[in-house]
């Protein structure tokens, strides 16, 4: 179940971008090396953000930004 209203604008700028790499198919390991963050900081960023978007999967993540 999705929220309503556009999910993008419940995630922090950080967030949006850590989600759309994601999305793009990128590991967390080759996004903390763009943000330079730590994977396991990414990880979390992404638990957090799933239930933000209501999703339960990443695969779910390039619909969830309308990004298709």
């Amino acid at each position: 179940m999705r929220p309503a209203g556009n999910a993008r604008d419940s995630l922090s700028p950080q967030e949006l971008q850590i989600a759309t790499l994601a999305a793009q198919g990128l590991t967390n390991k080759e996004i903390g090396r763009q943000l330079f963050l730590s994977p396991r900081t990414v990880g979390t960023h992404l638990y957090r953000l799933f239930p933000k978007l209501g999703i339960t999967a990443r695969a779910e993540l390039a619909a969830a930004l309308d990004l298709r």
